[in-house]
C-alpha cells in the first residue's frame, strides 16, 4: 500500500469535516455482529484480524494503523484525564478518515448505520463498554480578531510553549526528535498546511487538540493542571485563533496551475533566494509524491509540495524553488544528526527537463527519461558539516543510465537559504549552451516540460528514495509589446477618418439637394 492516492488535498473531505463539526453527532445503536462483517471486508487489511495492526502493510504506513486492542485513540473529544474516546470520535474518524495518511474516509461507501456498527465492533477489541460522560469545557468561544490573534501568537511563542516543536512560524521545524509512546517516529504538524490536519481545521477543532493533547504522542494537554505551560480556556481560544491565521493562502496546490510562467526582465535575473524581486514573481505550487517505481522506494515521507517561480532575460533563466522542510539536514553536525533518522543524508532538490524542445505531445518518461527521450537533470545538494552546497548536472535515459557532467561547463549555478523550516534555492543556467545534442535550448513562447524531485535528508532519503512530481510546464513569456496598442490606435484613427469622410460626404449631398 502507498500514500499516492491520499496525497492531493481533499477539499470535499475538509468541507465534510467542517460540516461534521457544525452539526451534532447522535450515536445510533451499533450492531457489533454486523460491524465485524464490515470490518473483515474493509478494515482487516491494515488493522489485522485481531485488531492489533499486525499486518504486512503496517510497516509501510506512517502513521501505523491503529491498534484497536489498546483502546487508545489520538483524536478525541474526551476531557484530559479520560483514557478512552467518545463513540462520536471513532465514528468521525471512520467517516472522514485522516488527511495525509492512508486512512480514507468511508462516508461515501458505508452507510451511517454500518459506520455505527463498526464503532461497536472496534470498541469490543479493547472491551470498551461505557463511553466517557464528561465533556470538554469550551467555555465561551472567542471569535477571531486582530487582538485575539496577537494574544495567541504571544502565548504560542512564550517560553517556546508551542514553538519548541512547531517552530517560530508554525512550520514544524522541531529542535528535538519526537516519538510516540510505542517508539514510532513522528513529526510536528506544519500548521501552515491545514489540509494535513487529521481532526478538523476549525478554531473549535484546534481548541480541542490544545485541550486534550494527542494521547500516545508528545503533544501535551494544555488543560493539564500539573503543567507549568497550562492555558486557561480563554487563552486556548486565542492560540486556536492564531493557529487558524497561519494557514497558507498563497503558494498552495491548485489543479488549474500547471504552468510556471517565467517573466522577462531587462536587467540581471535575481541570484539571491531572498532577493525582494522574487516577491513580484508568479509562483506555482506542485504536489510531491513518493517514488515507488524503482528500487529503494520511499513510503514514509515528510516533504509534500514544491513552489517554483522564474525569471529570464536575453541570456539566462533563474528558477526559485521553495519547499517546507522541518529539518535542515547537515550530515556530521551533532544537532542535525540528533533529530535525523538512522542514516542522515543532505537535503536536495532537482529540476528535470527534456534535452530537446518537444515536438508534439510526446514527453520523456517522468522518472529520469527513457532511451528514446533523454533528460537534463539539475541538482542542488545541501552541505555536510564543514562543507559547501553543491550543484550537479546529469543526462539520463532512465534510472539505470545516468551520465554525470560538469555543471560549470554549461554555466549552471545555485544559491540557497534556510529559515524557519523553509528551503529557498535559486538555480540559474544560460538559455543557450554550446551543445544542442546534450542540453535543452530555451526559447520564448514555447511550453517546455519540467519536473522536480526532492530529498529530505533527515528522513534518510537518497538516490531513488525520494519524492517527485510528474511533468508540468514552464513558459518563457514573450515580452509585452506596444505594437498591439499602436495597431489599435491606428485602426481607431482609420475608423474616425472614415466616419468623418462619410459625414462630410453626406453633408455635401444634402447641400447639393437643397440648392437643386
Amino acid at each position: 500500500m502507498t500514500r499516492i492516492f491520499n496525497l492531493i488535498p481533499s477539499f470535499g473531505m475538509i468541507l465534510g469535516a467542517i460540516l461534521f463539526v457544525a452539526l451534532p453527532v447522535h450515536a445510533a445503536p451499533g450492531d457489533a455482529e454486523n460491524g465485524e462483517k464490515v470490518y473483515n471486508k474493509r478494515c482487516v487489511w491494515c488493522h489485522g484480524e485481531e485488531g492489533d495492526a499486525d499486518t504486512a502493510a503496517a510497516e509501510l504506513l506512517i502513521p501505523s494503523p491503529r491498534d484497536f486492542t489498546e483502546g487508545i485513540y489520538k483524536y478525541i473529544t474526551s476531557p484530559f484525564g479520560e483514557d478512552f474516546p467518545k463513540d462520536a470520535d471513532i465514528f468521525r474518524m471512520i467517516s472522514d478518515g485522516m488527511p495525509g495518511t492512508d486512512m480514507p474516509g468511508w462516508a461515501d461507501i458505508l452507510t451511517e448505520q454500518e459506520r455505527w456498527d463498526l464503532v461497536a465492533y472496534l470498541k469490543a477489541f479493547a472491551e470498551l463498554e461505557e463511553e466517557p460522560e464528561p465533556n470538554i469545557d469550551y467555555g465561551t468561544e472567542i471569535k477571531t480578531s486582530a487582538e485575539s490573534i496577537a494574544r495567541g501568537k504571544e502565548l504560542f511563542l512564550d517560553g517556546d510553549r508551542c514553538a519548541e516543536c512547531h517552530g517560530q512560524e508554525g512550520r514544524g521545524d522541531a529542535i528535538k526528535k519526537l516519538k510516540t509512546d510505542s517508539g514510532e517516529r513522528t513529526w510536528p504538524r506544519n500548521l501552515t498546511k491545514p489540509w494535513t490536519f487529521r481532526a478538523g481545521i476549525t478554531a473549535k477543532d484546534i481548541f480541542t487538540r490544545i485541550t486534550t493533547g494527542i494521547p500516545g504522542t508528545q503533544m501535551p494537554s494544555f488543560s493539564d493542571e500539573r503543567s507549568k505551560k497550562k492555558l486557561s480556556v480563554e487563552d486556548r481560544w486565542h492560540v486556536a485563533n492564531y493557529v487558524v491565521s497561519l494557514a497558507k493562502t498563497k503558494n498552495v496546490v491548485a489543479a488549474a496551475n500547471t504552468v510556471i510562467k517565467a517573466a522577462r526582465v531587462d536587467g540581471d535575473v535575481p541570484s539571491d533566494p531572498d532577493d525582494a524581486k522574487w516577491a513580484e514573481s508568479e509562483p506555482t505550487t506542485f504536489m510531491l509524491i513518493p517514488q515507488i517505481i524503482g528500487k529503494d522506494r520511499v513510503f514514509t515521507f515528510a516533504n509534500d509540495t514544491v513552489t517554483v517561480s522564474a525569471y529570464y532575460n536575453d541570456k539566462e533563466l533563474a528558477l526559485l524553488l521553495e519547499w517546507d522542510d522541518r529539518t535542515k539536514s547537515t550530515p556530521g553536525n551533532a544537532d542535525s544528526d540528533k533529530i535525523a533518522d538512522a542514516d542522515p543524508q543532505p537535503d536536495s532538490i532537482a529540476v528535470q527537463l527534456p534535452v530537446g524542445l518537444p515536438k508534439g505531445v510526446e514527453k520523456p518518461y517522468f522518472v529520469m527519461g527513457d532511451p528514446s527521450n533523454p533528460v537534463n537533470i539539475w541538482q542542488w545538494t545541501s552541505a555536510a558539516e564543514g562543507g559547501s552546497d553543491t550543484v550537479a548536472l546529469a543526462n539520463a535515459q532512465g534510472m539505470d543510465k545516468v551520465e554525470t557532467r560538469e555543471a560549470a561547463e554549461v554555466g549552471l549555478s545555485a544559491n540557497s537559504s534556510y529559515k524557519n523550516g523553509t528551503w529557498r534555492v535559486v538555480m540559474k543556467r544560460p538559455l543557450k549552451t554550446s551543445s544542442t545534442e546534450t542540453d535543452l535550448q530555451f526559447a520564448e513562447g514555447i511550453f517546455i516540460p519540467i519536473a522536480f524531485s526532492n530529498w529530505d535528508g533527515s528522513n534518510s532519503e537518497a538516490g531513488s528514495k525520494r519524492t517527485l512530481t510528474t511533468w508540468y510546464w514552464i513558459l518563457l513569456k514573450p515580452p509585452e509589446s506596444l505594437r498591439p496598442v499602436f495597431a489599435g490606435v491606428g485602426v481607431a484613427g482609420l475608423i474616425l477618418a472614415l466616419l468623418a469622410w462619410w459625414a462630410a460626404s453626406a453633408g455635401r449631398r444634402r447641400k447639393a439637394e437643397e440648392e437643386a
